[in-house]
Parts: C-alpha cells; sequence; structure tokens
C-alpha cells in the first residue's frame, strides 16, 4: 500500500499488492477510490476490461487527445489497450486510423474494429514516421503510443503535423528510462501528453461505461480472444507475452 505495508500475508511473509487492486485474488483490500459500483446484469468476464484496458485506450482518443471528427490518427501498438484507441478513434468520428506494430498477425482484428490501414515497421526502408509523414501528406493529427518505449515516443512524436500535431504516451515506460527528443519538433506547435486510465474519473465514469456497454455503444467482446481458468495464469501471459493474444480473460 503508499504507507509502505501490506494487508495480504502466504506463510507468514507479506505479499505485496499489485497495482493496489490484487485482482487476481478471490478477496482483496482496495482504496475506497478504486471502487466503482456496476450493474449486476453485466457478465464479470466483460467488466473486468473497464479496470484498466479498454478505459485506458478508448478515454486516451476521448479525454487526453479530444480527437475531432475527420482526424488523421495513428496507433504504435496493437494490443489490448491499443485495439481500444483505434475504437476510441473510431467512436470519435477519424477520417484515417493507422494502426502500426511489427506482429502482422494483429492487423485482421485492427481492422475489424476500425483501422483504415496497417503497417509493420519491419516491412519498410525508411524510418515509420517518415512513412507516415509522407502517407498523411504532412503528418497525422493525433499519434498514440501504446508500447511503453522511448523510440516509440520519439517515432510517434515525429509522425505528427508540424503545426497542430498531437502525441498521447499511453504506454507505461519503465521506471529511469529518459526519453531522448528533438526539441525542434516542438518549435512550430507539436504537442505531447500523457495518459492515465483514459483520464476516466473512476468512481464516476466506469459506471457509465458499463452502461454504455449494455446499450451497445461499443462492443468489448472482440476485444477478448482467449478465456482461461485461473490455474493456467501463467499460459495466459505467455499468449501476451507471444502476441499471440489481444486480451485473455481468466475465470475462476
Amino acid at each position: 500500500m503508499d504507507d509502505g505495508s501490506s494487508r495480504f500475508t502466504c506463510k507468514g511473509k507479506p505479499i505485496h499488492h499489485f497495482s493496489n487492486t490484487s485482482t487476481f485474488t478471490e478477496y482483496t483490500v482496495v482504496r475506497e477510490t478504486s471502487v466503482a459500483k456496476i450493474d449486476v446484469a453485466i457478465p464479470l468476464e466483460k467488466a473486468c476490461l473497464f479496470s484498466c484496458g479498454f478505459s485506458t485506450g478508448y478515454g486516451a482518443v476521448l479525454n487526453t487527445a479530444k480527437v475531432k471528427p475527420g482526424s488523421v490518427c495513428a496507433v504504435f501498438g496493437l494490443g489490448g489497450v491499443g485495439m481500444s484507441v483505434i475504437m476510441g478513434c473510431k467512436v470519435a468520428g477519424a477520417s484515417r486510423i493507422i494502426g502500426v506494430d511489427i506482429n502482422k498477425d494483429k492487423f485482421a482484428k485492427a481492422r475489424e474494429l476500425g483501422a483504415t490501414d496497417c503497417i509493420s515497421p519491419q516491412d519498410l526502408e525508411k524510418p515509420i514516421q517518415e512513412v507516415l509523414f509522407d502517407m498523411t501528406n504532412g503528418g497525422v493529427d493525433y499519434s498514440f503510443e501504446v508500447i511503453g518505449k522511448a523510440d516509440t515516443v520519439a517515432a510517434a512524436l515525429a509522425s505528427c503535423n508540424i503545426n497542430s500535431g498531437v502525441t498521447v504516451i499511453v504506454g507505461v515506460i519503465s521506471p529511469g528510462v529518459q526519453l531522448t527528443l528533438n526539441g525542434r519538433l516542438f518549435f512550430s506547435g507539436r504537442t505531447m501528453k500523457g495518459s492515465v486510465f483514459g483520464g476516466w474519473k473512476r468512481n464516476e465514469f466506469v459506471p457509465r461505461l458499463a452502461s454504455d456497454y449494455m446499450k451497445k455503444k461499443f462492443n468489448l467482446d472482440s476485444l477478448i480472444t482467449d478465456t482461461l481458468p485461473l490455474e493456467k495464469i501463467n499460459e495466459g501471459f505467455e499468449l501476451l507475452r507471444t502476441g499471440k493474444t489481444i486480451r485473455c480473460v481468466l475465470l475462476l
């Protein structure tokens, strides 16, 4: 917890909380601000995506970037959060949504969710930022870095329109990693922002997102590509590590 203590022990030894929630446990202790009441009719195997993945990507578009209709967007990283960014861009009315990932197996799902173009940097002869800049005739309006690496943050920024482009860092960069950016990229008006949990206020907006799901305003089901029992949790993590799943839900 924030005070350095833990509410969990195993055989007399303390166990640390993961992200202050520890949702792989049957029972947990959390802050009051981490609790949101939702409609009991919503299946928990779908509602779990509101806790981070979907909410983070979807909100980064609507709340942090505030994407305008007709905009051109680029999404670096097509995991569960990146796919949620694509869904948000589509809802916001973006005219072109470009997915960027080295795993081309994800392209079909990205297009299903709203991507208009998909590119693997490994197939290019030029840096991805130069290709995006050229193919959009001057850079994208919004770019989203959903990987958490310094080089892709720099590429996302450089792919933006020089006067009005906005880059949102959604990926979690490792502690201690320093960003090295060309200062002139900001000179003419580019903007870079960070986004945590999509800018949502948890207690207030998670119930609203849940209600919107029940009203079929978006389709969470497409993000869930695998379901496993809890005892196979390590298999679930391996699916994520190898890029063979978008979101894997664990069930008791």
